[in-house]
C-alpha cells in the first residue's frame, strides 16, 4: 500500500489514492508527529509530552497504545496494518520520508538550490515550483500542540526562504516582468523582509521601471525606521544607490538573457485562502474530472486520477450534488461547471482545486473573472474574455483580432495543441462561456456560476449547497483560532447560523475575531445579530457577505483614527477602477497622498482591500457593491469621481506633451486640477504601461457619467494607445465618447474622436470604414464653424489613401491640409502633412521630389526637437532615399530613426524602421545583418505581444520574410 501524508494546508492521509478518515485531535497529533519522523523511530515518551501535554503518567502509556491501534485499523481498512510499527521504546511509520509532504517539499528545495549552486536554471525552476506547489495552505493547522506550534513556524519560515530563493533563479533566468507583480504582493504581505524588497527593486530595474525600485526602498526604510527603530541594512543600501547611478553590474548579463519572445506559462490564479476547510468529497470529485480521463498521461496523473464514471450522490449534510452529463459520464469531462447561489464559495472551490493540480498542465493556467453574476458590473462580453485570454497566450494589440468570431478562432488555434487549464470564475450564462472554451484534448476547464448551464456540452457538474454546523463551526475555527472558538461553542454556532452557512461570510467573521483579541466569539454574534436586523430582506447569502463586510466597516468608524478608511471605503464605490493608487486616492478624497495610503493600508488590514502590487490597491467585486450601497454626502459624490477622471486627463495631458508635443495636450481643454508628475519621457511611457486598464476604465465611466473630461480624456488615451499597437479596446471606449458627444451636439469634440477612430481603423486595415470615419470629421469641423480645423484630418486621410493606392486622392488631401497650415501659421504641424508627402512621391516615381521634401520635413521636426517625431522624420528619409536607389544613405537614417524611437516609446515606429532596414541589407548583399535586422523587428512586435513566438518563428522561416500583419498598414 501506498501511503501518502499532507500536512501543508488541510490534513489530508490517501491510501492508494483513497482517503484515510482519521478522526480526533489526537489521533492526527500522533500521526503528524510520527509523519514528521518518517522512517526513523520517535519514542513513546516523546509522543506523550508532545501530543498529551498535561495527561496523567498513570494514564498516559496506555491512551498512547490506545491511539496507535485505532490507527492501525484505520489502516488495515487499506491494507496497511502493518505501516506503524513497534520498535524498541517506541514507534516508527514505514514509509519513504517523501511520502509525507514536509519531506518532499524539503528534499526538492535542496535538490532546487544545488542545480541553482551549479549554474542549472531551468532544473532549479522546475524543483522549485515542484515544491512550492506542495503547499495548500497553513502547515500543520489541525494540530494545536506546542511542537505542532514550532515545526509549523519553522515549515512557513523554510517556505518563505524557498520562495526568496526561487525568486532568484528567476531572476537569473530573465523573468523580472513576470516576477515583478508577484514579488510586490509578497513585500505587501512582508514588509520587514529585506531580500524580497531588494529582488523587487531589481526586477522593477530591469524592466525599466526605476522610480518604482526607488519607492520599494522608501517604503521599507518607512517601516523599519517607524516599527523597528533601525535603517535597512548595507547590502540593500547599495542597491539603492546603484539604482540612482544606473550601475549597468545590475543589468542582466547578455548569456543569461531570455530569449524575447520566448512564451511564458501564464500562471495566473488568484492566492487560495489558507482556510479552506470541508468539500473533502468535492475536491477529490474535481480533482478526478482534471486529471483522470484519457489525457491524464499527458498531464501526469497522480494517485487521484483514476476515470470516474459516477460521481458523489446528493450529501445529506451539505446539499452538494454531482451527475456527468449525458456526453461526459464515460472518460471524464473536459469542462467542469462548479453552481450554486453566490457567496457558498465556488470560487474558493475552484481556486484551491487548480492551485493543487496546477503543475499538471505543462502550458500554464489562465483565470478569468466574467462578472457574470456581480451587482453593479457588467458581464464581460465573449470577445472582452477572448481578449484576457489572446493576452495570457501571449497577445495583445493588433495580434488581438477585434471580431468575435475571429478571436475565438484565434483561441482556438493558440489552444488546439495545449495542455492548458482555465479557470472561468462567475460565469452568468452558457452563452458567455462556449466560445471561452479551449480547443485541446489536453486543455481542462473549470467554471463557476450562479446558473447551472445546463445546456452548455460535454460538461460535468457538481452543485455546491451551504455548509452544515460543525463545518461552518471548523471553518470558523481555522481563521479565529481553535481555542476561542472551543471556548464558546454555542455562540460558534449562533455566528455559523447568522451566516448562513456561507464560507464568504464565515471567513471574514473569522478574520475579524483574529483581529480583535478582545473580542469574544459571542461579542460579536450579538453584533452580526445585530446587523442582519438592520438589512434588507434579499437572497440569504447577500445578507450574510453584507453583514459580515458591515462589521468591518462598523469597527473602523468605532477604531480612533480610522474614520478615514471608513469614510474611504464608501467613496471607493463611486469609481471604477480596477485597482486604486495613492494618487487616484488622493484625487478622490482631497487628501495628501500621505493620508490616502495610511487609509488605504486601513483598509487593507481590515481586509477590505487586498495588494495589487507596490503602492496599488485592489477592492473585491462584494465588498465594491457594498461600499455602492453607503450614504456619501452631495457635495462629496458630485467632486469625488470628477476629481478622479480629472486626475487621469491631466496626467494623461502631461504624458502627450511629454511624448508628442503641447499641441495634442490642448486638443480640448485642459484639467481643472493637477495630475501627477511626469518629467521624462520614461516617465511617461511608465506611467502608461501601468495605467493601462484604470484608463480605459476611467474612459469608460466619464462617457457613462456624462462627465466633462469624457472627450478629452478618450482623445488623449487614443495618442497614447495608438503608438503601442493597443487598439481593439480604443474602438469601443471611442464609440462610447462618440455617442455622448452627438447627445450634446459638441461638433468639436465630436471632430476630434471621429478622426481618431478613423485612425485605429486605418492601422487595423479597415480603410473604407477608416474614410467614414474621417469624412464625418470634416464635417463636424464645417458644423462648428472652424474650418481651418480639418488639416489634421486631411493629413490622415492623405496617409489612408495612399496604404489605399489611391495616390491623386492622397497628394490632394496633404496639399488642401498644407494649404490651411500654411494659411493659418501652424507651423507644428506642417512636418507632419510634409513628412507624409514624400510617401506619395516615391511611390509615384517622383524620387528627386520625395528626398527633397523628406529633407525639408526633417529640418522642420528638428526646429520642435519632438524625439519621436524625429525618429519619424528619419524613417521617412530612409524610405524616401531607398526608394530611389541610395540604399548605403538609407541605412544610416533607419539606424538613427530605430534609436530615436526606441527612446520615445515609439513601438510600432521601431518595428518598422528594423524591418525596411532589413530590407535595404538585404539588397546590399548584407544578409546575415539582414537577417538581425528583421528579428530585430519581430522581437519588439512580439514583447509588444502582438505576434506569438510561433508566428516570429514562420516570419523568420521565410528567405525573404512577408511584411509582418501588424505594421502591413504603416508608412
Amino acid at each position: 500500500m501506498r501511503l501518502e501524508i499532507r500536512c501543508l494546508g488541510p490534513w489530508e492521509v490517501e491510501a492508494d489514492g483513497r482517503p484515510v478518515q482519521i478522526a480526533g485531535a489526537r489521533r492526527v497529533g500522533v500521526l503528524a508527529r510520527l509523519a514528521l519522523a518518517a522512517g526513523r523511530s520517535v519514542p513513546a515518551e516523546r509522543l506523550l509530552s508532545d501530543v498529551w501535554e498535561s495527561s496523567s503518567a498513570a494514564t498516559a502509556g496506555k491512551q498512547v497504545h490506545i491511539v496507535i491501534s485505532k490507527l492501525r485499523e484505520a489502516f488495515a481498512a487499506h491494507g496497511g496494518a502493518e505501516l506503524i510499527e513497534t520498535v524498541p521504546g517506541g514507534y516508527r511509520l514505514a514509509i519513504e520520508p517523501d511520502h509525507v509532504d514536509a519531506h518532499a517539499f524539503t528534499s526538492l528545495a535542496r535538490r532546487a538550490r544545488a542545480a541553482h549552486a551549479e549554474g542549472s536554471l531551468s532544473t532549479a525552476d522546475a524543483l522549485f515550483r515542484g515544491a512550492l506547489g506542495l503547499w495548500r495552505g497553513t502547515a500543520l493547522a489541525e494540530v494545536d500542540a506546542t511542537w505542532a506550534r514550532i515545526e509549523r513556524d519553522r515549515l512557513e519560515a523554510e517556505r518563505l526562504s524557498v520562495l526568496e530563493d526561487h525568486a532568484e533563479v528567476r531572476l537569473s533566468a530573465g523573468e523580472h516582468r513576470a516576477l515583478a507583480g508577484e514579488l510586490a504582493a509578497y513585500v505587501s504581505t512582508h514588509p520587514l523582509r529585506e531580500r524580497p524588497a531588494a529582488q523587487l527593486m531589481l526586477a522593477l530595474y530591469r524592466d525599466g521601471r526605476a522610480p518604482e525600485a526607488l519607492e520599494v526602498y522608501q517604503r521599507l526604510r518607512r517601516v523599519m525606521v517607524d516599527e523597528l527603530g533601525v535603517e535597512p541594512g548595507a547590502e540593500i543600501r547599495e542597491l539603492q544607490h546603484a539604482v540612482l547611478v544606473k550601475d549597468p553590474e545590475l543589468d542582466l548579463p547578455p548569456e543569461q538573457r531570455a530569449a524575447p519572445g520566448r512564451p511564458v506559462a501564464p500562471a495566473e490564479l488568484p492566492a487560495g485562502t489558507q482556510a479552506f476547510t470541508a468539500r473533502a468529497a468535492e475536491i477529490e470529485r474535481l480533482r478526478a474530472d482534471l486529471t483522470g480521463d484519457a489525457g491524464a498521461e499527458q498531464l501526469g496523473a497522480g494517485p487521484t486520477g483514476a476515470a470516474r464514471g459516477e460521481h458523489p450522490s446528493a450529501d445529506p449534510a451539505t446539499g452538494a450534488q454531482g451527475e456527468p452529463s449525458r456526453a461526459g459520464a464515460a472518460g471524464g469531462g473536459a469542462v467542469t461547471v462548479i453552481s450554486g447561489p453566490g457567496g457558498i464559495g465556488k470560487s474558493a472551490l475552484a481556486v484551491h482545486v487548480a492551485h493543487a493540480v496546477a503543475g499538471r498542465f505543462t502550458d500554464g493556467v489562465i483565470y478569468v473573472d466574467l462578472h457574470g453574476s456581480t451587482a453593479g458590473l457588467t458581464p464581460l462580453t465573449p470577445v472582452e474574455a477572448l481578449r484576457h485570454l489572446l493576452r495570457s497566450l501571449g497577445l495583445d494589440g493588433t495580434a488581438v483580432p477585434v471580431d468575435a468570431e475571429e478571436a475565438a478562432a484565434r483561441y482556438r488555434s493558440l489552444t488546439a495543441a495545449s495542455h492548458l487549464l482555465v479557470i472561468l470564475d462567475n460565469a452568468r450564462d452558457a452563452r458567455q462561456v462556449r466560445s471561452l472554451l479551449p480547443a485541446g484534448p489536453g486543455c481542462r476547464v473549470l467554471v463557476t456560476s450562479r446558473d447551472p448551464l445546463v445546456t452548455l456540452d460535454n460538461a460535468r457538474h457538481l452543485r455546491l449547497g451551504r455548509l452544515d454546523d460543525t463545518e461552518a463551526v471548523a471553518l470558523l475555527a481555522r481563521v479565529a483560532g481553535a481555542g476561542r472558538v472551543e471556548a464558546e461553542p454555542e455562540a460558534a454556532v449562533e455566528i455559523a447560523r447568522l451566516c448562513g452557512g456561507f464560507p464568504l461570510a464565515l471567513r471574514i467573521m473569522g478574520a475579524r475575531l483574529a483581529a480583535r483579541p478582545d473580542w469574544s466569539p459571542a461579542d460579536l454574534a450579538v453584533r452580526l445579530a445585530d446587523a442582519t436586523r438592520r438589512l434588507d430582506l434579499l437572497e440569504y447569502a447577500d445578507l450574510a457577505v453584507r453583514a459580515s463586510i458591515a462589521v468591518s466597516h462598523e469597527q473602523l468608524r468605532e477604531e480612533p483614527g480610522r474614520q478615514d478608511a471608513a469614510r474611504l471605503l464608501a467613496l471607493l464605490g463611486l469609481v471604477d477602477l480596477p485597482t486604486h493608487t495613492l494618487a487616484t486616492t488622493a484625487a478622490l478624497t482631497d487628501w495628501t497622498e500621505h493620508r490616502a495610503e495610511t487609509a488605504l493600508e486601513h483598509l487593507t488590514d481590515a481586509r477590505l482591500l487586498e495588494p495589487a502590487g507596490s503602492g496599488r490597491y485592489r477592492i473585491h467585486d462584494l465588498v465594491r457593491l457594498y461600499a455602492r450601497e453607503q450614504q456619501v454626502p452631495d457635495d462629496d459624490r458630485a467632486g469625488a469621481a470628477g476629481r478622479v477622471l480629472d486626475h487621469y486627463l491631466a496626467t494623461a495631458q502631461q504624458a502627450c506633451t511629454l511624448l508628442f508635443g503641447g499641441g495634442v495636450a490642448g486638443s480640448m481643454f485642459p484639467a481643472e486640477r493637477p495630475g501627477e508628475e511626469l518629467t521624462t519621457l520614461a516617465d511617461a511611457n511608465d506611467w502608461v504601461r501601468r495605467e493601462r486598464d484604470n484608463l480605459l476604465a476611467a474612459a469608460r465611466q466619464a462617457a457613462r457619467d456624462a462627465d466633462r473630461s469624457a472627450a478629452s480624456l478618450t482623445n488623449a488615451i487614443i495618442w497614447l494607445f495608438e503608438r503601442r499597437g493597443w487598439f481593439p479596446e480604443l474602438i469601443e471606449v471611442t464609440e462610447q465618447a462618440l455617442r455622448l458627444t452627438e447627445e450634446e451636439e459638441d461638433w468639436t469634440a465630436r471632430a476630434y474622436l471621429s478622426q481618431g477612430l478613423g485612425g485605429i481603423h486605418q492601422q487595423l486595415g479597415r480603410f473604407r470604414t477608416c474614410v467614414t470615419y474621417l469624412e464625418e470629421g470634416l464635417a463636424c469641423w464645417d458644423r462648428a464653424g472652424q474650418p481651418d480645423k480639418k488639416a489634421g484630418i486631411l493629413n490622415d486621410l492623405g496617409v489612408t489613401y495612399t496604404v489605399m493606392g489611391r495616390y491623386d486622392d492622397a497628394h490632394a488631401a496633404l496639399e488642401e491640409a498644407l494649404a490651411i497650415i500654411e494659411r493659418t501659421k501652424r507651423r507644428v504641424h506642417e512636418s507632419y502633412v510634409r513628412n507624409n508627402r514624400v510617401h506619395v512621391f516615391y511611390r509615384q516615381g517622383r524620387h528627386e521630389e520625395a528626398v527633397s521634401e523628406a529633407r525639408h520635413a526633417l529640418a522642420l521636426t528638428e526646429e520642435s526637437g519632438d524625439t519621436g517625431d524625429l525618429g519619424t522624420a528619419h524613417d521617412t528619409l530612409a524610405d524616401a532615399y531607398r526608394a530611389c536607389g541610395m540604399a548605403h544613405e538609407a541605412v544610416g537614417r533607419y539606424r538613427k530613426a530605430i534609436e530615436l524611437q526606441r527612446t520615445a516609446g515609439y513601438t510600432m515606429g521601431a518595428a518598422v524602421s528594423c524591418w525596411w532596414l532589413g530590407r535595404t541589407l538585404y539588397d546590399l548583399g548584407r544578409h546575415e545583418e539582414a537577417r538581425r535586422s528583421w528579428q530585430e523587428s519581430l522581437e519588439i512586435l512580439s514583447e509588444a505581444r502582438l505576434l506569438t513566438p510561433a508566428e516570429v518563428a514562420g516570419y523568420l522561416a521565410q528567405p525573404i520574410p512577408d511584411t509582418p500583419v501588424p505594421i502591413r498598414n504603416q508608412l
